[in-house]
């Protein structure tokens, strides 16, 4: 019975680690800077193309940052590489931005209890 209810916990948590990153991903196949940088965490790590990464931002400096990029490369969708990869507590989104000009991204999402955040955006 123990071995059950473990099998039923593992699906039920990967279950939910999978809806954060498709909403995620849908967030950004609408090119919407506003919904993905709901998603964000309280601290988060940006690394944007030409420019040092920067960390722990605050979820606000962190959503202006985004939404600049956004605006100024006309970011209007995302195509998925493949399917998140899940490690521990963590999900890993990877595609390509579409736009002006196509930009590859990793987004790295964390998961607490039943909170999901974004804690890392790569933009290269």
């Amino acid at each position: 019975m123990k071995k059950f209810l473990t099998i039923i916990a593992f699906f039920l948590t990967a279950n939910v680690f999978a809806q954060s990153a498709d909403d995620v991903a849908n967030a950004l196949k609408a090119g919407d800077a506003n919904k993905f940088s709901s998603y964000f965490s309280n601290a988060v790590n940006i690394s944007l193309p030409q420019k040092p990464e920067v960390k722990n931002l605050s979820k606000a400096d962190a959503a202006v940052m985004i939404k600049n990029f956004f605006s100024q490369n006309k970011v209007s969708g995302f195509e998925r590489f493949s399917d998140s990869r899940q490690l521990n507590d963590m999900t890993y989104v990877a595609g390509k931005l579409k736009g002006a000009q196509e930009y590859n991204i990793t987004v790295v999402v964390k998961s607490t209890g039943n909170t999901t955040s974004v804690i890392r955006v790569r933009i290269f």
